[in-house]
């Protein structure tokens, strides 16, 4: 490995390339994380659609499974997300960085700092990184409007520059990248390294199902994958399908409908009451769409589990950065990390080559 490629990143997180494999709610799974981990990636687990019971067992099956650091991805709105942390800070010796949205105080972070966990916080606009920083953050994952699941407008190549000039720490660069090529372009923008959701959910390793994946290599056009706030209410970068189409075009009892219908499958998981489902569905027949958007806030897991879990691809929503459209293979994750690291290191060489 060229040493252009042995970024802060690496020497940070403890891994051997700068890539990193993003939290995908039911993707990011145990196996995921182990691949990218044995690989010589960075791996996190997707803590934010798991249980506390399940997060125990899936921390400890990467333990077993690899002497290579990895992390946890939480949200601080999970019901579960005080029993996440401590569940970090237990296993701070191997359990490297924590990765969220939404972030945790001050106070917490100050937790994981003073445990050895780096905060690593994703964001999509530059005031955001600048807050994060502020709280404490250790590395800032920068993901532009390409990337999959919840995004902003503003696409990679303006916003990495903007947060790499206003910001202090190490910066990922994360929407858009599926190969070596976009690693070097990310290293020649100043980036630490680069993080990948989708191209690892199209991998061998994934443990998304295969009729679900078919859906994923199918695609062709950058257009088929668009950003729709029909889900939650904010804007999110999903796969064109027929169940996406009948919630865009539904009105306020059908979307009603699907929000009381994740809301009780997810019952389990959100402690929310029966009384409160009745109570929430009462205040979004006077309140319209923002209760119904509150509601399925909380409960879109659901409609990506049936996708991801079930494999019922056309009655849930698929997730994805707009890269799909360039991915037609499923390699392991070891195959395509190496393949990665061959082509940056080819398109680095290239570029001393000029000089």
């Amino acid at each position: 490995m060229s040493a252009a490629l042995h970024t802060v990143l690496c020497e940070r997180l403890g891994c051997r390339y700068p890539i990193v494999q993003t939290a995908m709610g039911w993707v990011a799974d145990s196996k995921l994380v182990t691949a990218t981990s044995n690989a010589g990636g960075f791996g996190f687990l997707a803590a934010a659609t798991m249980s506390t019971d399940l997060l125990r067992r899936e921390i400890a099956a990467v333990r077993a499974a690899t002497t290579a650091n990895f992390g946890v991805n939480f949200h601080m709105f999970q019901p579960n997300a005080g029993e996440v942390i401590e569940l970090v800070l237990q296993n701070a010796d191997r359990v490297r960085a924590v990765s969220y949205g939404r972030g945790p105080s001050a106070t917490i972070i100050k937790r994981f700092k003073d445990a050895g966990v780096l905060c690593m916080p994703t964001v999509g606009a530059l005031k955001h990184a600048q807050k994060a920083v502020e709280l404490g953050a250790d590395i800032i994952t920068v993901q532009g409007g390409e990337g999959g699941g919840h995004t902003g407008s503003v696409p990679t190549t303006l916003l990495l520059p903007q947060v790499l000039d206003a910001v202090k720490v190490p910066v990922v660069a994360a929407g858009g990248f599926y190969n070596g090529r976009g690693l070097a372009g990310a290293l020649a923008f100043g980036a630490a390294g680069i993080a990948m959701g989708t191209r690892f959910l199209m991998t061998s390793d994934s443990p998304v199902p295969a009729e679900t994946l078919k859906k994923y290599v199918a695609v062709r056009e950058p257009s088929q994958i668009r950003a729709s706030t029909a889900v939650d209410g904010m804007p999110q970068r999903m796969i064109d399908n027929p169940f996406l189409l009948r919630l865009e075009r539904g009105g306020l009892l059908r979307r009603l409908f699907v929000a009381l219908s994740s809301a009780w499958a997810w019952r389990a998981h959100t402690g929310m009451s029966l009384a409160h489902m009745i109570k929430t569905f009462f205040a979004a027949l006077r309140e319209g769409d923002g209760a119904i958007q509150t509601l399925m806030a909380a409960n879109a897991p659901v409609l990506i589990q049936r996708a991801m879990v079930e494999g019922k691809p056309d009655e849930g929503v698929l997730p994805s950065g707009q890269v799909a459209a360039n991915i037609q293979s499923l390699p392991s994750v070891a195959e395509l990390i190496q393949t990665i690291v061959s082509e940056a290191e080819a398109r680095l060489a290239a570029l001393r080559s000029r000089t």
